[in-house]
């Protein structure tokens, strides 16, 4: 794995060149883009998959964890303003970006957070690598399977389905409040609008539906740390939403029963993203955790 990187330009904005193997154990250099922003111990902040990049989950959090830490928030590749090659991403292919990263930046034990698929990408780099300290927040990697997947593993076998699914959903922004309403118990306006947009792009379903058949064996999910929970000695934060339709409570919960070091905080009446959903309440969770 190699990288490079340079400065582009205001806001925080910049971009690196990381080389990583995907599934299919090819290697790719791809442009990652970045927000690098704030002083303090660095934090970097992971976004989930397909429906997701920096300025979705964090737009709110980046500038209330700025104000004591440097924040760094990459769009992983296949998303955002990042590359999109069509490759076969993973979950191990993302936990070699992340290092990639912070090898980059030159970051000593990092603390990182990650939001469903960034959680498990967050958890995976942390049982390999030095960290601080970890947030987890709805994450995926907590468990072997969901009610929801055999059916779409059986859909991603049918390409012009999934992808006939992914167009649907982008038609205009009352189909996507619509496909919204199943995972959040709210939405604002702000964010159908930015969700809209990135249906808009093929490339993000593209990256979506190459990860879930990567991820989504007929037998469960191929990534569950579930029992190599016990060897995290880390101060791990988990955030879950009570009423998170894709991945249980439950499984946070269980986590929290088997890592050695951890704190688990429900938010009341939300669903998969609460970052957007209680963006002040998680905010403050998040940093009382980082300040304790």
């Amino acid at each position: 794995m190699a990288s490079s990187s340079s400065d582009a330009g205001a806001g925080g904005q910049r971009a690196f060149e990381v080389t990583a193997e995907d599934g299919s154990g090819r290697e790719t250099t791809t442009t990652v883009q970045y927000r690098d922003t704030g002083d303090g111990r660095p934090l970097v902040l992971l976004h989930g998959v397909g429906l997701d990049a920096k300025h979705i989950s964090w737009k709110h959090a980046i500038p209330h964890l700025a104000a004591d830490h440097r924040v760094i928030a990459p769009d992983l590749p296949g998303h955002g303003d990042s590359d999109k090659p069509n490759i076969r991403y993973t979950t191990d292919y993302y936990v070699d970006v992340l290092s990639g990263l912070v090898d980059e930046l030159d970051l000593d034990r990092p603390r990182v957070a990650g939001i469903s698929m960034g959680g498990a990408i967050a958890l995976g780099y942390a049982l390999e690598a030095a960290v601080e300290r970890l947030a987890l927040v709805d994450s995926y990697g907590l468990g072997a399977d969901a009610g929801w997947r055999p059916m779409t593993s059986v859909a991603l076998r049918m390409p012009v389905v999934d992808q006939f699914v992914w167009n649907t959903m982008g038609v205009n922004e009352g189909t996507v409040r619509d496909t919204l309403r199943g995972y959040m118990t709210q939405a604002s306006e702000e964010f159908v609008t930015e969700i809209h947009e990135i249906l808009q792009d093929d490339a993000c379903g593209r990256t979506l539906r190459s990860w879930q058949r990567s991820e989504f064996r007929a037998c469960g999910f191929r990534t569950c740390y579930v029992d190599d929970l016990s060897e995290l000695d880390v101060p791990t934060l988990l955030v879950h939403g009570d009423d998170d339709t894709l991945l249980p409570t439950t499984w946070s919960e269980r986590a929290h029963d088997r890592l050695p070091d951890s704190r688990l905080h429900v938010l009341e009446d939300c669903g998969h993203w609460p970052p957007r959903e209680r963006p002040a309440t998680f905010n403050r969770v998040l940093a009382d955790f980082l300040a304790s």
